[in-house]
């Protein structure tokens, strides 16, 4: 089905999922509403779709192993939902979600697919969402006491860790279209700004963590994956077409990859930009914050030419021209 023989032996043959979109089993086994299911249930989806069952991966285990197989893949990125492990987000564990993950990685394994882990996909507990969500630092702290959980219970056998999948829809969709829960229409405002800078203090913290306590045992690596369209000058020859673009690039993927990949802060051009909504760094968050990665996780869709003639990208919280 691929064309293997035109990529280099180590290539790395994969497939994805998230665990909303997939699992179903919505409320059984002990599992705890994420925000997602609220969001669904109150009818947000135009047809009234939900992810009550999906594809029903959560009873069909051996199904999904068996296509994976046959694909020939040797990598699975999948998300723990965080509410089928902590039902209310923090607390007391629930041993069905977690037997329900170990049976996943090690069918997996047994299949020679390497697993590859993304913590956060969207669906927090709604619970945790209650008390204010990613705005709160209680639930910042939760979060980190989920990622040592994962971290202590499957990193004997995930090597591959993503903290949080696209950030930069998780703020501009969840607290500024309001397209996402936690529906925050904040077009103009600054909770998209203030919900990444915790969701970047956040990832940092959890890179350490990892770092200083399982790294060394068990020889894993961890990141995050950002996302974004890619933007080409409609005009080559033309500078304004050249800045429009770049501008683009730093307001949306330099938004999370500058202070992670660069130097612990937000690119100059977003500074300049948005400077009145913009949290500002401590000296030590930025030292904190820069360098933690492994690896450059990255989700691409389309590519678009760029002039500042064109229309102005204010639905996403934040002031590029596109």
């Amino acid at each position: 089905m691929y064309h293997y023989a035109t990529f280099p032996k180590d290539f790395t043959w994969g497939v994805s999922t998230s665990a909303y979109q997939i699992e179903g089993a919505w409320n059984e086994d002990g599992k705890g509403l994420s925000t997602w299911d609220t969001f669904t249930h109150a009818g947000n989806i135009v047809d009234g779709s939900n992810g009550d069952i999906a594809c029903d991966s959560y009873h069909q285990l051996d199904a999904d192993l068996y296509m994976l197989r046959s694909l020939g893949v040797n990598s699975y990125r999948f998300s723990i939902s965080w509410p089928r492990i902590f039902p209310n987000g923090q607390g007391t564990v629930n041993n069905k979600g977690v037997e329900y993950y170990n049976k996943l990685i090690d069918g997996l394994l047994a299949n020679n697919i390497s697993p590859m882990v993304t913590l956060y996909h969207f669906d927090l507990p709604q619970a945790l969402q209650d008390i204010g969500g990613w705005e709160s630092d209680a639930v910042l702290e939760a979060f980190h006491n989920y990622a040592d959980y994962c971290f202590r219970t499957f990193g004997d056998r995930v090597k591959f860790w993503m903290t949080f999948n696209q950030p930069h829809a998780i703020v501009t969709a969840g607290y500024g279209t309001g397209v996402f829960p936690p529906e925050v229409k904040n077009e103009t405002g600054s909770a998209p700004y203030r919900v990444a800078h915790n969701l970047l203090k956040v990832h940092a913290k959890v890179y350490h963590t990892y770092d200083e306590k399982y790294r060394a045992n068990q020889d894993g690596v961890i990141s995050i994956t950002l996302n974004t369209d890619w933007v080409e000058p409609k005009d080559h020859t033309d500078s304004r077409d050249i800045e429009a673009a770049d501008r683009y690039l730093q307001l949306t993927l330099g938004w999370f990859a500058h202070p992670i990949f660069k130097n612990g802060d937000y690119p100059e051009a977003m500074k300049w930009q948005v400077a009145n909504k913009l949290p500002e760094f401590t000296e030590q968050q930025k030292k904190r914050i820069k360098g933690t990665y492994d690896f450059f996780g990255f989700n691409h869709y389309t590519t678009t030419l760029t002039s500042p003639l064109n229309f102005r990208q204010s639905v996403e919280s934040y002031d590029a021209d596109r």
